[in-house]
């Protein structure tokens, strides 16, 4: 009998489910307050539309050496995960699955996967070691991509205070010192360097598909 791939959205029950029986209630009631409002929030307005040119910055690989999006496309398309960082769970989940599911199939249509977040690079290194990860993942300090896309955010008053109780400064953990974060977002990038999709989830415990992503790669390899 064939076994069915989990989806990222049944595999985050599953996390919610463990992590209820292991965090403490005060914290796991101020994420799910917080999680409330951002799905009423919704999308923010002036969100980068596809058809417009890929922003760039100065990125740092997990290796620390300095590159750019353009230079880790190298002519080819691209899709380019933006995350939190490696002390997001939702976020090691969701690059595991994208390792899994994705990289061989955009192998064979000539697409790169490349994941970037706020993080110091050596968050970057851990991200990618700990998970196993045979694509790029680079740093974004100050959010530089992430800005021009439209995609910024940062946790409430209320999150940041149970982030805390459980060991966790963003200001510590992000290249810029900040508490600044980003909407995990996948954004497909056409050979041009074109926009040409982006899937915004203002709700970090929700992400896109892997099936999602490639129904959307398709028009845009021909």
């Amino acid at each position: 009998m064939n076994v069915s791939t989990p989806t990222l959205a049944e595999q985050v029950s599953v996390m919610v489910e463990n992590l209820a029986a292991q965090a403490p209630p005060e914290a796991l009631s101020a994420f799910k307050a917080e999680q409330a409002d951002l799905d009423l929030a919704g999308v923010p307005d002036g969100v980068a539309a596809p058809g417009t040119p890929m922003p760039d910055g100065e990125l740092v690989r997990a290796d620390g050496k300095p590159t750019n999006l353009a230079e880790l496309r190298d002519g080819r398309p691209a899709v380019v995960v933006f995350y939190r960082g490696a002390w997001c769970p939702y976020c090691n989940m969701a690059l595991r699955t994208y390792q899994a599911q994705l990289t061989g199939p955009l192998a064979e249509r000539g697409a790169v996967l490349i994941a970037v977040s706020p993080q110091k690079p050596d968050g970057s290194l851990t991200m990618q070691e700990s998970n196993e990860l045979g694509y790029a993942v680079v740093s974004d300090p100050g959010n530089q991509i992430a800005g021009q896309l439209g995609i910024l955010t940062a946790p409430s008053i209320e999150t940041a205070k149970a982030q805390a109780s459980l060991g966790l400064d963003l200001a510590t953990v992000n290249a810029d010192g900040t508490n600044t974060l980003l909407m995990p977002t996948v954004a497909i990038v056409d050979a041009a360097g074109i926009l040409a999709w982006i899937d915004v989830h203002p709700n970090y415990a929700t992400r896109t598909e892997p099936a999602e992503i490639l129904r959307a790669l398709a028009p845009v390899i021909g």
